[in-house]
């Protein structure tokens, strides 16, 4: 790399929980960062599931560097052992840490490419000594591009859910039946939402943490004076084991593990019926317009209101074609972390902590970051993303002894991951023990996913 490329920004792509850390670890190392972001405010991913409380405390969703810039402006972080909501997190935090980076923010800005400048993916000559160019579409649908010494992309995963389909594609009529399916945790305090629910039935096809928020979240309504008669159907691939519910009481995150035993209470006590070994493979209308779920094996299922699709989440890779990824190919992780972190032998507590060694590509100075780094894999914690962009911020500026350096230990759980958790290797289900926002627990406190 040449000085003229030096001088450069690095790209860092979102403006959610990792990215902003990462801008924070930049400055913290005196390298200048562009955060191009695709929607309009910071944290627009997290805002989309306000209403989930996380299953992490406040001590564990701040960023070290991130509590340094935000300290001069009087900013005091929250309870540390209080829970926020997604809510809480963007508004109380991630906001205001993208209002000290100010114009280091840009919004409105979805990246659309990105490639070594003048060197396509074929072209070996000279590659790593090029600047990295960034195409993105700013406000108003202009085309702009901006070059980088690095790119960090840390745009997560929740843009891509997973289909209903049990082969990984969509089921046949999902696409027309999607009047009825959604791929979110309903909001139940929006009347309109709640309306949409209460008093029907309604198919839930998922057995992660994402899972166990909607069918909790249901079996709370179908007890309130407006909720009579709502029911729901639980959708699983698998059968039903002593891991299905997570670890309860023996999680070291209690949130979480409350969760997985609100859900248990829901079908114990008849608000859910669980089908298990259920593989989606169509979806039909019966003569109300209904759904009716039909599986790879035959079976069809009484006929539901709504679906609700929460099969995890997958890494948007297309913007990235032109540059010389190393990803697994099973999970689309980074080559070197996948084995660290395949779910069907990693809890989140047995991840080992990591950083720019495991996260690095064939291409240099580009790198996958936070969820996005995990591909299809469902135990991402965000502990583990603020030390993923430490070591990286550490690594561009040339601090190899603490790049390599691990700065984190991982609360221990042993139960919501781990061999045998799957029926057969490569059909998890996401949305698992640390996924994707969910939570919400019967009668007490909400709790979630992500973190």
């Amino acid at each position: 790399m040449n000085a003229s490329t030096e001088a450069l920004p690095v790209v860092v792509i979102g403006a959610g929980p990792v990215g902003l850390a990462a801008a924070a670890r930049l400055l913290e190392r005196d390298l200048r960062p562009v955060v191009l972001e695709a929607g309009p405010t910071a944290a627009t991913a997290v805002r989309e599931w306000s209403h989930v409380r996380l299953f992490s405390p406040w001590s564990e969703v701040v960023d070290p560097a991130a509590e340094k810039l935000l300290a001069p402006t009087g900013w005091v972080r929250p309870d540390g052992a209080a829970y926020p909501s997604g809510a809480d997190w963007a508004g109380l935090y991630l906001q205001p840490l993208a209002d000290v980076l100010g114009e280091r923010v840009r919004y409105n800005a979805a990246v659309t490419g990105v490639s070594r400048s003048g060197r396509d993916r074929i072209v070996d000559a000279d590659r790593d000594a090029q600047p990295f160019v960034v195409h993105y579409t700013g406000p108003g649908g202009t085309e702009e591009r901006i070059h980088a010494r690095a790119v960090i992309d840390a745009s997560g995963t929740w843009s891509t859910p997973g289909p209903a389909g049990g082969s990984g594609l969509p089921a046949l009529g999902e696409k027309a039946a999607a009047d009825r399916i959604s791929y979110r945790i309903p909001d139940l305090k929006d009347p309109a939402v709640r309306a949409r629910y209460a008093g029907r039935r309604t198919a839930v096809i998922g057995s992660g943490a994402s899972a166990f928020t909607a069918l909790a979240s249901l079996a709370d309504l179908a007890g309130s004076d407006d909720g009579t008669g709502t029911r729901a159907t639980w959708i699983l691939r698998r059968g039903i084991s002593g891991s299905t519910f997570g670890g309860g009481e023996a999680d070291q995150l209690p949130a979480r593990g409350a969760l997985g035993l609100a859900a248990k209470a829901a079908v114990d006590d008849g608000f859910a019926d669980a089908v298990t070994g259920f593989r989606t493979d169509a979806f039909e209308r019966d003569g109300e317009g209904r759904l009716i779920l039909a599986a790879e094996d035959g079976r069809r299922l009484e006929a539901v209101d709504e679906v609700i699709v929460l099969t995890g989440l997958r890494p948007d890779l297309a913007f990235l074609g032109e540059l010389r990824l190393g990803l697994d190919e099973r999970l689309q992780a980074p080559t070197a972390l996948a084995p660290l972190i395949d779910p069907n032998q990693h809890s989140c507590g047995t991840v080992h902590p990591h950083g720019a060694g495991e996260l690095s590509h064939p291409e240099r100075d580009v790198y996958l970051v936070g969820m996005k780094s995990y591909g299809r894999a469902p135990t991402f914690l965000a502990m583990t993303g603020y030390e993923q962009v430490r070591s990286v911020a550490a690594h561009l500026a040339g601090d190899e002894q603490a790049a390599e350096r691990v700065e984190l230990t991982l609360p221990e759980t042993g139960v919501c991951g781990g061999a045998g958790l799957f029926d057969e290797p490569g059909t998890a289900e996401q949305g698992g023990c640390c996924s994707a926002p969910a939570a919400l627990t019967i009668g007490g406190p909400a709790s979630s996913g992500t973190c």
